[in-house]
């Protein structure tokens, strides 16, 4: 029926239709998006470019209680930040992100990293912040504290990473965009890094989301269009050590305010549709200056054999559930391992771990973990393979230190 709806509103004849059939055929293909995209932007802009004087606005950023969620919130400071240091703690009410009780709700927000804003512009400010209790503890989903711990523990070895953020588009009713409303498109084939109206759903948010990440200072490196349609992908790195975090919940957080500017939802969840359709993942290329310099695949085997001996307590590091929702997608199908077994290969993307091909080459350069998902924390990747593969740690938990 979808593909008849369609055939007649591009049809010559489609003019002779009665005007009741027209607005049936623009209400079937029409895309479920938010109210406030349709609001005037030229009217908003009047607005934004309005002199500000010597004020900036810093838009504070943290984790919700989730651990998957993002808030945020915008302050007023009299003169422009140079550097974390300038940038004053806050405050907000816990309850209400799933974070506290409300009879003892203030937590405070702790600036961990600064960007520039791209939707205010400069002098303003994105600040992402770490989340503490009222007793100053952090709070459940603060990964980043410990994280920042065991990466100052090998600061010497200078751990490069690099994480491949998939993620699906969808209109607000949670259909993915573009797809017909009451069917599915094409089986998957000519989308992976496709280019068409038939086959690229969505580039202008992705080519607007690029953009903004770069003028943010988001150490963003590349984009393409997934398996699925509505479905893509951004890289984010190399960064060292805790940067890595930083850089992709900036770019998360970015990539959320562009859908909200398009009226639509960006969805991190690693099987958004069920059935023969991929998911989604968050490769993580991890190497240090030892596996970069030559001989250095040694030091990556060995990285392998720790992670083989480890594959449980990774598989609940790599995602917010401790692998419930990578069991939705980690089947052995569609690109992916299978959750309950490890493995490794060269060039092999449906192994645990890929060593890619020049690397094998050239015996030296970095590994691809596969298993994180696109909801993974990457606080809690990162960590878990510092963990593994340089404090030699064993066992399914992490070590105190």
């Amino acid at each position: 029926m979808q593909h008849v709806i369609q055939s007649a509103a591009q049809s010559r004849t489609c003019s002779h239709l009665p005007l009741f059939i027209l607005r049936c055929i623009i209400v079937a293909n029409k895309m479920a998006t938010s109210a406030s995209a349709s609001l005037s932007k030229a009217v908003k802009q009047q607005y934004m470019e309005l002199p500000q004087g010597d004020k900036v606005q810093a838009m504070y950023i943290w984790i919700d209680g989730t651990g998957e969620g993002l808030r945020c919130k915008t302050r007023t400071l009299d003169s422009e930040p140079k550097s974390i240091e300038d940038l004053p703690e806050w405050n907000f009410d816990g309850s209400s992100t799933y974070q506290s009780e409300g009879s003892n709700s203030d937590m405070y927000l702790i600036p961990a990293a600064m960007f520039r804003d791209p939707f205010r512009k400069d002098p303003n400010k994105l600040v992402l912040c770490e989340v503490l209790k009222y007793n100053r503890k952090p709070t459940e989903t603060n990964l980043r504290l410990t994280c920042k711990k065991v990466m100052d523990m090998v600061a010497d070895q200078h751990p490069w990473f690099g994480m491949e953020q998939e993620y699906t588009i969808l209109g607000t009713d949670g259909h993915p965009f573009g797809w017909p409303s009451n069917g599915f498109p094409g089986p998957q084939g000519p989308y992976y890094c496709g280019v068409g109206a038939d086959k690229a759903y969505g580039r202008d948010i992705v080519e607007a989301h690029y953009r903004a990440c770069l003028y943010a200072g988001v150490q963003i490196c590349g984009t393409n269009a997934e398996v699925m349609p509505a479905q893509w992908e951004f890289q984010v790195g190399p960064c060292e050590g805790i940067d890595m975090g930083d850089h992709l919940w900036v770019a998360r957080f970015i990539l959320h305010r562009v859908c909200e500017d398009f009226g639509v939802v960006t969805s991190f969840d690693p099987k958004p549709i069920p059935g023969n359709w991929n998911g989604a993942g968050c490769h993580t290329n991890f190497s240090t200056k030892e596996m970069r310099e030559d001989g250095g695949l040694k030091a990556i085997e060995d990285s392998i054999e720790r992670l083989a001996k480890r594959h449980s307590y990774h598989i609940r590091a790599y995602d917010p559930k401790g692998g419930l929702d990578n069991a939705r997608r980690l089947t052995g199908r569609h690109e992916t391992s299978n959750i309950h077994e490890f493995s490794a290969g060269v060039a092999n993307r449906g192994a645990s771990i890929r060593i890619p091909r020049n690397v094998g080459q050239e015996k030296k350069g970095y590994f691809e973990d596969r298993r994180p998902s696109a909801n993974c924390d990457p606080y809690s990747v990162t960590e878990a393979l510092i963990r593994t593969c340089l404090l030699n740690e064993e066992g399914d938990e992490p070590a105190d230190y």
